[in-house]
């Protein structure tokens, strides 16, 4: 280990800095975090340091360096574009026992600074010992990933009972084991999934009865998103791979199933028009079951969950029985699938306003309130209308929509399989049947789509 790991306290402390750059600029904003009073040496200042100036976050002497302004300094950072200013800082610093950073020359000072995960209070310091800073970037990076932002709260929520628990427990081994399980149980979850309330509750009673709260079985109801895996948010990846049991949708792609956890039970639960695996109630019904026996489901579902996904039925069975749940949002197949095709849902000269709607009702009919849906200025998105494709435009064009309106398929979007077929109202049912276009397909239909040709960006591979 060529670095002793310390987490120094400056809240209050006088910190100097040397140079007013962006490098300078960059320790001046984590000092300025740890509440460290900054005082900046520079003839000149970077514009983000100019505008702390001006905000009076911090002082700045305007010239260079001098040996008066260590002063009394409790940290001294060297971020200037001068070498010899930077070892003479260096130098002075460390002959007065000051500790001093000297950036991309961890040879010359007696501390580096490492790339910080902030949970505060919980903070993670990743360093490289200054071989590659960009390495340590990427390390941290991949660690934010997998550490939920509500850890913070987690720990000022620990805290606060901390005295309360040593009260409860005559030795160390009994606390120990306590907060292992709390940490790893009913109150942590609770808490990352923004119920903070029901876990200082639980917590509350676990004090009291001096015994953590049994597990209990939870739905995990995520959207998976259009079909790329990298657009899943770090939640949903999280609980992807704390699942006991995952229930997925026909729309989910391989891609997304591939990263849940290995040894999940998988339930296919895949719906089709007229064709359903699944129906609704026996899905609502299966996720209560496996929740009672005390089981961590994941409800994994294309797209979002609250649009057309009837993640709302489910959530209903799950409070009338009781059932703890958590709701993880996901890109929509609309905004996902109209991004990668180039087509922007509103645009300042194109719409001014944007509708989704099925392309069939409960019934299986297309009897919408077309008046609405039929309107110019307007994109409108069809979810789940390959099979009536032809009904549609039909009824967009006997509601007063032009037949040469632009219009869109987007098959597959997102994925490496994704294709985007480019017509009008009158053209596109012939579209479906001459290129034997296959769901999910998402329709969009308004002038937008003409900008299609020139902001089509993403090219999977095999596409000319």
């Amino acid at each position: 280990m060529d670095f002793l790991p310390i987490f120094m306290n400056v809240r209050g402390e006088n910190c100097l800095v040397v140079g007013g750059g962006s490098v300078a600029s960059r320790k001046v904003f984590m000092l300025l975090r740890a509440g460290a009073n900054v005082t900046i040496v520079s003839p000149e200042l970077c514009q983000d340091l100019t505008i702390r100036k001006n905000e009076g976050e911090i002082v700045h002497i305007e010239r260079g360096f001098e040996e008066s302004d260590l002063g009394n300094s409790k940290v001294v950072i060297a971020a200037t574009n001068n070498e010899q200013v930077n070892v003479h800082v260096s130098e002075l610093a460390k002959s007065i026992g000051i500790p001093v950073n000297v950036v991309d020359a961890p040879e010359l000072g007696t501390f580096i600074v490492p790339s910080i995960i902030d949970r505060n209070p919980v903070q993670i310091a990743i360093s490289t010992g200054g071989a590659s800073p960009v390495l340590a970037r990427l390390l941290r990076s991949r660690l934010e990933t997998f550490i939920p932002s509500a850890y913070g709260r987690l720990a000022k929520l620990v805290e606060s009972y901390r005295e309360k628990v040593k009260a409860k427990f005559t030795n160390t081994d009994d606390i120990r084991s306590f907060w292992e399980h709390i940490l790893e149980g009913p109150v942590a979850d609770n808490l990352i999934a923004g119920k903070d309330k029901i876990a200082r509750e639980l917590l509350e009673t676990a004090v009291d009865n001096a015994a953590a709260p049994a597990e209990r079985g939870e739905v995990y109801l995520v959207g998976a998103g259009p079909g790329d895996p990298d657009l899943l948010t770090f939640r949903a990846l999280r609980l992807m791979q704390q699942a006991d049991v995952v229930v997925y949708d026909r729309l989910v792609s391989q891609g997304v199933l591939d990263l849940v956890r290995r040894d999940a039970e998988m339930i296919y639960a895949g719906k089709e028009r007229n064709k359903h695996t699944l129906p609704q109630e026996s899905i609502n019904a299966l996720l209560v079951r496996l929740a009672q026996e005390g089981k961590k489901v994941l409800r994994l579902k294309g797209g979002d969950p609250f649009i057309f996904g009837r993640g709302g039925e489910e959530i209903e069975t799950l409070t009338e029985e009781n059932i703890s749940f958590q709701v993880v949002p996901g890109i929509t197949a609309a905004a996902g699938c109209s991004s990668y095709a180039g087509i922007p849902l509103t645009h300042r000269d194109y719409v001014q306003s944007c509708m989704f709607v099925t392309g069939h009702l409960k019934d299986g009919t297309t009897d919408l309130n077309w008046d609405a849906v039929a309107q110019p200025n307007q994109t409108v998105v069809f979810y789940m209308g390959l099979q009536t494709v032809k009904e549609l435009c039909g009824e967009l064009i006997k509601h007063g929509l032009s037949s040469s309106t632009p219009a869109a398929l987007v098959e597959k979007g997102t994925t490496q399989d994704q294709r985007v077929h480019i017509g009008d109202l009158t053209s596109l049912h012939e579209i479906v049947e001459k290129n034997n276009v296959k769901a999910p397909t998402l329709i969009i239909v308004g002038e937008v789509v003409k900008l299609h040709d020139k902001l089509n960006w993403f090219v999977p591979e095999g596409i000319e």
